[in-house]
């Protein structure tokens, strides 16, 4: 429903689920359980991407290479100013390498130094997994919202996303019926 919302049927109502942000939670939950297992799958780019920023920001990101590569972020330095990302999150499916540096580059400028390294982590995973979720305005197919809803099925903590909101509302049909005056 306006390529944000899926609508389905349970046995006693309906559901409405946020896409973007029910998805959101099941690849920051995937992330996290592979980061408890050692690390996190990486994809190789077959091109790596160079990523120019400020060089504040290219050091900051630098000095986290280490952790952001258990995260499956493979970067290193580039000149000054520019980093090259070798590796992305194999969770993220896809991501702009660019968009994703500067996405944890913001992250790391505003929790890096206020933060312990495990909350640190936890705040990256999270922009991680925003970053490489299904937008809101993506339309999906059957077996997409298919897949997704099981998945949210399986997954705990799938009610509420990263942010804090919920990922989806439920109707109950008794409620649908007073809504019509059938009740």
């Amino acid at each position: 429903m306006h390529e944000t919302y899926i609508v389905a049927q349970t046995r006693d109502g309906v559901v409405i689920v946020d896409q973007h942000a029910a998805h959101e939670r099941l690849v920051m939950e995937r992330m996290k359980a592979q980061l408890a297992g050692g690390a996190v799958a990486r994809q190789a780019l077959l091109i790596p991407a160079v990523v120019e920023l400020d060089p504040a920001e290219s050091e900051r990101l630098c000095a986290a290479a280490p952790d952001l590569a258990e995260l499956g972020l493979v970067i290193e330095p580039f000149g000054l100013g520019a980093i090259l990302v070798r590796e992305t999150p194999a969770p993220l499916g896809d991501p702009d390498p660019a968009a994703l540096v500067r996405d944890v580059a913001d992250d790391l400028a505003e929790h890096g130094g206020a933060l312990s390294l495990r909350d640190r982590l936890a705040h990256v995973v999270a922009t991680m997994a925003c970053h490489g979720s299904v937008r809101a305005g993506r339309r999906l197919n059957a077996p997409e919202m298919n897949a997704l809803l099981r998945e949210m099925e399986r997954t705990p903590l799938s009610g509420q996303c990263n942010h804090g909101r919920p990922t989806y509302v439920e109707l109950k049909l008794q409620d649908i019926e007073k809504l019509f005056g059938r009740r």
